[in-house]
């Protein structure tokens, strides 16, 4: 490609310029080789010709097309030089507001001067993941870019931050551990990401200062190591330092200050702990003034001080420390103000012993006031024979007081560095790190002293680390690609850091010459001189012999040589340090020893890279003597030796920051300091080398879809890319030389990429004009038959209308002249007769007028008399009447103040009704109690009748059965006696079952009797509630009329604010739960992390727990509900470890439970009170009337039973001779077999006669209980009758039933005494064992009170630290108790299972003996054994199942159930069977089977889902199952809200005995919980296929343009593989997602709501990339964007989810794809703008536009005057800041209550699930 090809008419260039330095200009004649001139046009239309020198044939430097001006990465830019990088960083500062751009691997950041908002947190989630080139420049993608390097490669990585003073650095290197800090964060609760964070503002108040460039500069070099776990957390950090600027402390320059720390402690020194310090304000102090003004504006150096000593707080600095630390920096400012007082000689001075300061600065420092007096004016000279004390000079003392200052801050900063680096230390092993460098940049000033030549020797290896490091890079490129490569010549700065470190370099001559006793500069400059005049790199200033010059890799700087060896040596006297050893301050006498009593600054780092030991940044040397003292020189070069080896044992990754003007002014650009700091910088030498080689890359299919319109057809139609490329290249590019071809790319030298753009804008204008021809010559053709047509038209209609006209003219002419004939005459009369008229009534008028104008002027006087007296009296009358008004007034204000406070008052009382709902409060519960008591009597009353229906039932078969063997008995023995006896014990149990059934009709005539009574008086009760409910009714009604007017509308404003703040509680609620499910998370793999430290082997501990048990109000564990020892204790350790994952809403929990066992315990106390007054009311009531009748009864009661002694022991005596005879006779064993079964039968008989006796006995004694307390209430006087009478007296009763009656009477009163005496004791036990439990609640609320309030003073992340620690111990006092108690347990079930075996003997051994003789007696009873068959009874839809089988069911219907198994039966089966599991519980009114099935079902529910928690069917599943468990405990609970839509059948089915309320809170948090994992699954599915989809796929083939990529495209970071996705990958997920949830059963509004969610995580997924990516806001992105949303729209109404508000949440979406199509020129257009993008916030709309890009050439940029109009018409917006959309963010879910049309009943168990043990109810 010739020079002629390029230098055409219409080419642009860059000419050199003073100003700027680089102007374009563009060629308006073609050149040709051999021209001596170009002839040039400005932009300003100035003409210029540029010279050409024919023997170099230097041209000037090509301009890139407009289409590349503004790219991400300098390397894409395809002409590579000086003004190309200028121009494009300048475009992209000024025009696009964009402050970093790639350049290559380095990443430059120039400095707005203004707060931007790119730095918030969720610009830090949207940068992280992303590979480096598909977002745009940012310092986070820097950052993104080393940690996932650390993570894959598994490599240590290095963040260099280099740059001018006032460029940022500092600010770019904060950001990027704020990145870490946010990515990588502390897997444990040490807060270390905090504490490294905290470290920036100590190190900023100590080490940073306002200079003239900068008012925050960093006076200090540091490098910041990260260390990371095997999992990527961060465990730890460690800092190093370098040069600090010591000089700044007793010297600043004109508007410079002292470091930040001294002036934000005289801000503080009023704060009374710092009263000691005697510190006043900066001014007072020389230290502090020297610089002039000693603010900052804007800055707050009392607030800073806050904060940095929050800082040390933060970092576990003790108060004590802080304080001393503040006493060293005050005791510096007093050294400053010391009065030094010259003596007459001149040669000494001396201070005063009454100077204020040098009180203080002793008083400070705990030093001895006389010692330090003598010594700062004095100093030793040692020699071989003697020592001297020699006095010094005044200027020597100040210097030595300076150097002194300067050396106590020194060892000040080292110490605080090194206790920051103590307290970010960790004993977890590192396993990774990362380090950031904030060094200073290349410096070159007026006068360069020591400072700037050790700074430009710092930077000079980091550039010979760069070049080389960018170097490889390259190389490793071509070989990837297997492209053959030369070796590219690149500046290596080596000669000039051997001038500077070699032996006999500039630094060992430095250090010789501090070694010669009268060393000067001047001779070591001379030494300069002589040794190094050769060196290319070392030069001599003609004018100057104590100065020298260094050719530097970017710029020449000359150095002074005056304070060179001062600094070097950097020399205080021994004795002022030995003063400072000895203080009294422990501190300041630890900064001062020597280094080897003193521990290493830094600690080694464990577990780093094993290439390199990392130690201290200033090396432990030997504790020498003073004349071999390493010198700072010697020691900055080992410590920048260490760092380098550091640095070359890991991946670097370069930040370079530009300063873009001197002013300090936001978004001013400066060419030339910015062109300065590029090449100081290095971003030219990258270039360079990268323009050196083949800068240009394309991958084959993008520069196939990019150039194949420069293909011919025929090279189109192959099938192979690579080989259509190859030939087009070929053809159009003739030096081979230019291009290459690699493995996936094609490489290019500098220059072809615009040439090949030259050619395809050429073809594409040509195309174009071909067009415009033709269609222009279409279009005129048509033009000229439309208009020939249209003259012919015209002509004819044209000559028509003008015969018409004449003719028409004439008839008009005629008819005129007539008219005016008669017209003339008329006006002429007219006229005549109007003047004379006119005339007349003139005079009329002027005569009348003068008239009356003196008849008014009369009138007008008289009035105006009268007007005055009337108005005069008005006045006063008015005045009178004004304030009679106001009285009125006031009067009237006041009395409606007072009407309206009453009003209100009357109001407030008619609202609330009180007084009525008291009353009817008392009604309804005695009606509710007697209906209580009524059903209770109905249940007593059938239970009696069947307990008697079975006893006369066995009573007859009994009867029956003993007939028959005495018959049979009697045919075979004949023995009459015992038949006898046997016949009066029938007759016996005859008369006593006659008896029971006539106790059986007084029981109920006594209960209808009764129960009739309660019916009246319910009745009554009824209609009193009644009444009372109509005038509530009445009331309520009047109350509403009166108050419906005024509150109507304040109960609509109240209902919308009620609706809002129910909203935003629920979504508050919502993230409490979400944040307590996390909390959980964390505290179950702490305790998992806790259990592997202990145990050395593995254990398995439970993985469920919850705090859900502790919530529902569980109750304690006791041995006596709990058989086996083992299952108590681990059901106690569950409930300890629930506890322990609890947060601090425990204590207020734990004094809801205390106030509530003090009101239970005020209630046993009334109701012990209550009893004991009973039992002596019934007591005194019993001995007044038994006392009458007591001897008589009691004699009755002896004989009864003396007779019944007898006869039971007659009866005795007859078994026993029975047994006797009939094991004498053993030849009948028929007879023997019947009559043991006889005496068998009659003692099971006899013994259920006594149960029954029993029975009967205690239900008479209640019955009789109760009539008498009806009858003593009654009737008080009649004590006795009513006592001893019967309720039917009337009635005749026999004597005998009277006797009986008495004596049961009588027993049953000592029963209830017994019982009565026995609940006393009872009661009073408990109310012992509660007072203990209440006092003990007491002390330990007292003490978490104690601890609560201790909690609240830390930060929230130690809060919850501390109360992990404080639950810790409490379990492990639970533990000791436990097994205390589980050793008791033990030995009691040893001695149990020894008993046991003895038993277990001696049953085996009598079973034994009688298996024998009873085998065929068995076998003949088992085939007369009659089959009792259950009559089949209708399912009730309940399943019942033992209290072992619990663990089964949870296992095998929630732990290892799959969705597929229950797939083909009802949806949300598990939950129907758990719930009429608990319809089963609630029947037979166990309250601990429904707590524990319901703790365990969720805790099983909880256990499935961290098991499975990426499972998005399994998690589905049992959102659908826990939410149809709620819905039926809400339909089934009896509560008639959800009860309306409940058939007949389903209302048979609810709860009959407890209130689940509790529960059902909590399994609405569990569903929270589980919806948040269903979306999280859903998010991690979907996330990495919405950027891919949306946004880079081709939905509309060929319509997305691509550009030219740069080097961040082809990073490292780019994993290989293609990860793109396409739209309808997304979509296929969602239908994946749709069907998964219909399966499952899942309501409707709960999917509606998953898929609101997801909708709007795709639109703030993909417009956060739209903002942060420059490649994807064009033209065809935004039609290819609109295609998108649509489709999914389309989904959505195909699957009727439009009604869910999805569609609503990608609104901005739409929005963003229209701005992107619009125009955007006009004003108008920015009206319509701003008219249509209304849900994009102001800095979202100028953001898209800033970042809008063409993608041809055909396209304009959007310019930045319509960019600011824009801006002026959002102004009156109230946009919230933010740029990017929270796409973490939750709306609040709702789970609406659906019911079941399914009736229990109706539901059938499969097999497959294995629950054979459930029994249908």
């Amino acid at each position: 490609m010739s020079v002629s090809q390029l230098y055409t008419k219409y080419t642009k260039v860059w000419i050199p310029d003073p100003d700027e330095v680089w102007r374009s200009a563009e060629i308006i004649k073609d050149y040709k080789e051999g021209d001596k001139k170009l002839h040039l046009k400005f932009e300003d239309d100035a003409i210029y010709e540029y010279p050409v020198d024919l023997k170099t044939n230097q041209l000037p430097f090509l301009r890139n097309p407009d289409i590349l001006v503004g790219e991400n990465d300098l390397t894409a830019l395809s002409y590579l030089h000086e003004p190309a990088v200028l121009h494009n960083l300048k475009v992209r500062f000024l025009e696009s507001n964009h402050i970093y751009t790639y350049c290559g691997i380095v990443l430059v950041a120039i400095n707005p001067y203004e707060q931007l908002p790119i730095y918030e947190q969720d610009v830090i989630y949207a940068y992280s993941g992303q590979n480096m080139g598909d977002m745009d420049p940012h310092i986070y993608a820097v950052a993104e870019e080393a940690y996932k390097q650390m993570a894959r490669d598994e490599k240590n990585q290095s963040i260099i931050v280099s740059g001018e003073s006032g460029a940022g650095k500092t600010v770019s290197a904060k950001y990027a551990m704020r990145f870490f800090a946010s990515v990588g964060g502390s897997a444990s609760e040490t807060n270390i990401e905090e504490k490294v964070l905290a470290s920036s503002p100590i190190m900023e108040a100590i080490g940073n200062a306002k200079t003239t460039r900068n008012d925050n500069s960093s006076r200090f070099g540091k490098y910041i190591q990260i260390g990371f776990d095997k999992r990527y957390h961060i465990i730890g950090a460690n800092m190093r330092t370098y040069l600090l600027e010591k000089s700044r402390v007793v010297f600043q320059a004109e508007d410079e200050r002292n470091y930040h720390i001294f002036y934000q402690l005289c801000a503080s020194a009023s704060l009374p702990e710092f009263e000691d310090l005697a510190l006043t304000c900066a001014e007072d102090f020389f230290y502090t003034s020297l610089g002039g003004e000693t603010t900052i504006d804007g800055v707050d150096d009392a607030d800073d001080f806050e904060k940095t000593r929050h800082a040390f707080t933060l970092l576990g600095v003790k108060e004590s420390h802080q304080m001393s630390i503040f006493k060293i920096i005050a005791s510096i400012l007093h050294l400053g103000n010391l009065e030094i007082q010259a003596d007459r000689d001149g040669d000494s001075c001396s201070i005063s012993s009454q100077d204020e300061h040098l009180n203080n600065f002793c008083r400070l420092l705990g030093v001895e006031h006389s010692q330090m007096e003598h010594w700062l004016c004095h100093r030793k000279l040692v020699t071989t024979a003697e020592t001297y004390i020699k006095p010094m000079s005044v200027q020597q003392v100040v210097n030595a007081r300076n150097a002194l200052a300067k050396h106590i801050y020194a060892q000040l900063f080292n110490w605080i560095v090194e206790h920051i680096n103590k307290a970010l230390h960790t004993t977890v092993k590192q396993h990774s790190f990362i380090g950031v460098l904030d060094i200073y940049g290349f410096e070159t000033f007026e006068v360069n002293s020591f400072e700037q030549f050790c700074i430009n020797y710092a930077n000079e290896k980091l550039q010979q680390q760069f070049n080389s490091h960018v170097f490889k890079l390259e190389q490793e490129e071509y070989m990837k690609e297997q492209i053959p490569w030369t070796l590219i010549d690149f500046y290596d700065n080596q000669p000039c850091i051997d001038l500077i470190e070699a032996k006999l370099g500039i630094l060992d001559l430095l250090d010789e010459e501090c070694k010669v006793p009268k060393g000067t500069d001047q001779n070591w400059a001379q030494k300069l001189y002589d040794r190094h005049s050769s060196s290319q790199h070392f030069q001599k200033p003609r004018m100057s012999n104590t100065s020298f010059i260094v050719v530097h890799f970017a710029d020449k700087v000359e150095y002074q040589s005056d304070g060179f060896l001062e600094k070097n040596r950097d020399t205080v006297y021994e004795e002022q340090i030995s003063i400072l050893k000895a203080s009294k301050c422990q501190m300041v006498a630890d900064l001062f020893q020597d280094e080897k009593d003193s521990v290493p600054a830094t600690p080694t780092v464990k577990g780093a890279a094993p290439k390199i030991s990392i130690r201290s940044a200033r090396p432990a040397v030997k504790a020498a003597n003073k004349e071999h003292k390493k010198s700072v020189g010697h020691q900055f070069r080992n410590s920048l030796h260490l760092l380098m080896e550091t640095l070359n044992a890991t991946t670097p990754h370069y930040v370079r920051c530009i300063k873009p003007n001197d002013e300090k002014l936001p978004f001013k650009f400066d060419p030339k300091r910015a062109v300065q700091q590029l090449r100081a910088c290095g971003v030219l030498e990258t270039i360079r080398i990268s323009a050196a080689g083949y800068p240009s890359r394309w991958s084959y299919h993008d520069f196939f879809n990019r150039y194949r319109v420069l293909m011919k057809k025929g090279e189109i139609s192959k099938n192979d890319k690579k080989l259509i490329c190859k030939t087009l290249l070929e053809n159009l590019i003739k030096d081979p030389d230019k291009f290459q071809f690699g493995r996936t790319k094609i490489f290019f030298r500098a220059g072809q990429v615009a040439y090949l753009e030259k050619l395809r804008a050429d073809k594409f204008r040509a195309a174009t004009i071909m067009i415009q021809k033709t269609v222009r010559g279409w279009l005129q053709r048509v033009k000229y038959r439309r208009m020939r047509n249209a003259a012919i038209t015209i002509q004819r209609y044209t000559r028509g209308h003008l015969a018409r006209r004449l003719a028409d003219h004439l008839r008009k002419t005629r008819a005129a002249i007539i008219f005016q004939k008669q017209y003339r005459m008329l006006r002429i009369l007219h006229a005549f007769q109007k003047i004379r008229n006119a005339t007349i009534t003139i005079q009329a008028f002027t005569r009348g007028m003068f008239v009356r104008k003196i008849y008014h002027k009369i009138l007008l006087e008289h009035k105006a008399t009268i007007i005055q007296k009337h108005a005069r009296a008005w006045l006063a009358r008015k005045h009178f009447l004004r304030f009679k008004c106001a009285a009125v007034v006031i009067q009237c204000y006041f009395r409606r103040m007072k009407a309206r406070q009453e009003l209100k008052k009357l109001k407030i009382e008619a609202r609330s009704a009180q007084h009525l709902k008291k009353l009817n409060i008392g009604m309804e519960n005695k009606v509710v109690q007697l209906q209580r008591k009524i059903d209770d009597q109905n249940k007593e009353y059938k239970h009696l009748n069947e307990q008697l229906s079975a006893l006369t039932s066995a009573y007859s078969t009994d009867v029956e059965k003993l007939k028959k063997e005495l018959d049979q008995y009697r045919q075979n023995r004949g023995d009459s006696n015992q038949l006898v006896n046997l016949k009066k014990e029938i007759e016996s149990l005859r008369l006593e079952l006659e008896k029971a059934h006539s106790e059986r009709k007084i029981i109920e005539d006594t209960y209808d009797k009764e129960k009739d009574l309660f019916r009246k008086r319910v009745s009554d009760l009824e209609e009193e509630n009644a009444l009372l409910k109509q005038e509530k009714e009445e009331l309520n009604n009047r109350i509403l009329c009166q108050s419906e007017d005024e509150f109507a509308q304040n109960t609509v404003k109240e209902n919308l604010l009620m609706k809002k703040e129910m909203e935003e509680e629920r979504s508050r609620y919502q993230n409490l739960v979400k944040e307590y499910s996390r909390l959980e998370q964390r505290y179950d793999n702490l305790r998992d992390e806790m259990t592997i430290i202990k145990s050395p082997g593995h254990r398995r501990n439970p993985s469920n727990q919850s705090s859900l048990e502790s919530d529902s109000n569980c109750p304690s564990v006791s041995t006596s509900e709990i058989g086996d020892t083992e299952d108590a204790i681990q059901q106690v350790e569950d409930v300890g470890l629930d506890k322990a994952a609890m947060d601090m809403t425990l204590f207020l929990k734990l004094q809801k439970r205390v106030r509530e066992l003090e009101q239970e315990r005020k209630k046993l106390q009334t109701q012990l009170e209550k009893k004991k007054s009973q039992v002596i009311e019934t007591k005194n009531e019993m001995d007044s009337d038994r006392d009458t009748d007591l001897a008589y009864n009691s004699l009755k009661r002896q004989e009864l039973e003396s007779e019944n002694k007898k006869l039971k022991n007659e009866l005795n005596e007859l078994r026993k001779t029975i047994v006797d005879r009939v094991t004498q006779n053993n030849s009948s064993s028929d007879i023997q077999d019947s009559y043991t079964l006889l005496l068998n039968q009659l003692k099971s008989a006899n013994e259920e006669l006594e149960v029954r006796k029993e029975e009967v006995l205690i239900l008479r004694a209640q019955i009789i209980k109760e009539a008498q307390q009806k009858e003593t209430g009654k009737n008080m006087d009649s004590n006795i009758n009513t006592y001893t009478s019967w309720p039917n007296s009337d009635k005749h009763v026999d004597a005998e039933d009277a006797i009986e009656a008495y004596h049961g009477v009588c027993q049953t009163n000592r029963l209830l005494e017994a019982q009565l005496q026995d609940q006393r004791r009872e009661h009073e036990e408990e109310v012992e064992t509660l007072k203990t439990q209440v006092e003990t609640l007491r002390d330990e609320m007292e003490k978490q009170q104690q601890v609560f309030f201790q909690t609240l003073q830390l930060p929230p992340e130690a809060q919850v630290e501390f109360g992990i620690q404080q639950e810790i111990t409490r379990l492990s006092n639970e533990n000791l108790d436990l097994k205390e108690l589980l050793e008791k347990l033990e030995k009691n079930e040893k001695k149990l299972k020894k008993q046991l075996k003895i038993y277990m003997k001696k049953v085996q051994d009598f079973e034994a003996t009688q298996a024998t003789a009873h085998t065929e007696r068995r076998r003949h009873e088992l085939t007369r054994q009659v089959t009792v068959q259950r009559k089949e009874k209708d399912f009730q839809g309940m399943l019942e199942y033992y209290k072992e089988d619990e663990p089964l069911l949870i296992r095998n219907l929630i732990t290892d159930l799959k969705p597929q198994t229950v797939s083909a039966t009802v949806p949300c089966l598990p939950a129907y069977i758990l719930y009429m599991c608990i319809r089963h519980a609630d029947y037979i009114n166990d309250d601990q089977k429904v707590h524990s099935l319901l703790t365990s079902t969720i805790n099983g529910i909880k256990k499935v889902l961290k098991k499975h928690n990426d499972d998005f069917q399994m998690t589905s599943f049992w959102l659908a199952n826990t939410c149809r468990l709620l819905h039926c405990l809400k339909q089934y609970s009896g509560d008639t809200g959800f009860m309306t839509q409940n058939t007949a059948k389903q209302n048979e089915h609810c709860l009959k005995n407890f209130d689940l309320t509790e529960y059902r809170q909590v399994l609405s948090d569990l569903s929270i919980q589980i919806y948040q994992q269903l979306f999280k699954i859903a998010e991690g599915m979907l996330q990495p296929m919405i950027v891919s989809a949306m946004l880079e796929s081709e939905s509309i083939q060929g319509l997305s343009g691509v550009k030219p990529m740069g080097y961040r495209n082809r990073s490292s970071s780019m994993v290989d593989g293609d990860n793109s996705y396409s739209l309808d990958a997304v979509i296929r997920q969602m239908n994946t997602f749709h069907s998964i949830l219909c399966d499952q059963g899942l309501d409707p509004e709960i999917i509606q709501q998953v898929f609101k969610q997801l909708f709007y995580m795709i639109n703030a997924v993909t417009l956060n990339n739209l903002l942060l990516r420059k490649d994807v806001c064009s033209w065809s992105t935004g039609m290819q964007l609109r295609y998108n949303i649509s489709q999914l729209e389309e989904w959505l109404r195909g699957k009727n989810l439009q009604q869910s508000g999805a569609a609503q949440t990608v609104e901005p979406l739409i929005q963003a794809a229209q701005l992107l199509q619009l125009k955007k020129k006009t004003s108008e257009d920015a009206e319509a703008i701003c008219s249509l993008c209304t849900s994009l916030t102001t800095q979202q709309i100028v953001k898209i536009l800033n970042l809008y890009t063409p993608v041809n050439e055909f396209e304009e940029r959007v310019t930045v005057a319509f960019i600011r109009n824009i801006q002026a018409n959002l102004q009156e917006r109230n946009d919230p800041p933010q740029l990017l959309l929270d796409y973490k963010y939750m709306f609040p879910v709702l789970f609406p209550f659906s019911p079941s049309s399914i009736t229990m009943d109706s539901i059938h168990i499969p097999a497959s699930l294995n629950l054979e043990f459930l029994n249908e109810v």
